[in-house]
């Protein structure tokens, strides 16, 4: 049996693109870690750990408990061994209140790739594969603009430099703009048609890792 950790935001989780106000969460076959697994079948074991709101490293001075990486270890721990963590992170570093760059956000992404790569939680205690994903761009943005301000273009970059971080770190990488769109209804999350498509491509791509 193959232990895959997904490790994200609100994507994730399975946030449907809907108000703002109104927190709705895709059934869990529709969500792309539901349709990782379908698609996987017997062999694989699939641990969701989505959180929406969540940051690779920040500390939200609104909302509480979004650092990612002050949740890594804990969780790679509770879930040992894993022989695969796959990591979707930085759509929430794009919030104008943190003010960090893409190339930043990047570099944010790469050092929880390294506190993985530095673990003792995959088999034999060894470290897990790690998979990095570089989020989509966003999409057009309604009630969440303001609180993006200035998030769309560098969304943009961030294949560019999640990129040049897997390089460096020597981990596989998929660009999800290559695949998916964010939903215009309201910039961040994906639609189910997304979620679908994403979790087809990623079975091919964690088989050609793990097998």
């Amino acid at each position: 049996m193959k232990t895959i950790l997904c490790f994200g935001d609100s994507n994730t989780w399975g946030c449907v693109p809907t108000n703002p106000l109104v927190v709705e969460r895709y059934a869990i076959k529709m969500r792309w870690t539901g349709v990782l697994n379908q698609q996987l079948g017997d062999g694989y074991d699939i641990i969701e750990e989505g959180l929406n709101g969540r940051t690779t490293v920040w500390d939200d001075p609104v909302e509480s408990i979004m650092s990612g990486k002050a949740y890594l270890m804990p969780c790679l721990t509770s879930h040992m061994p894993l022989d695969l963590v796959i990591l979707m992170l930085g759509t929430n570093d794009l919030k104008q209140r943190f003010s960090v760059s893409a190339f930043d956000i990047a570099e944010s992404a790469g050092s929880l790739v390294k506190m993985i790569q530095k673990s003792e939680i995959g088999p034999a205690g060894e470290a897990p594969q790690v998979l990095l994903l570089a989020p989509p761009p966003l999409g057009k943005l309604s009630e969440f603009a303001e609180m993006f301000a200035g998030g769309m273009e560098k969304s943009i970059l961030l294949g560019h430099h999640y990129q040049r971080v897997a390089d460096l770190l020597q981990c596989s990488y998929l660009n999800t703009a290559d695949i998916i769109v964010s939903s215009d209804f309201d910039g961040i999350h994906l639609e189910a048609d997304a979620h679908l498509e994403l979790g087809v491509r990623l079975a091919g791509v964690v088989r050609e890792i793990l097998d």
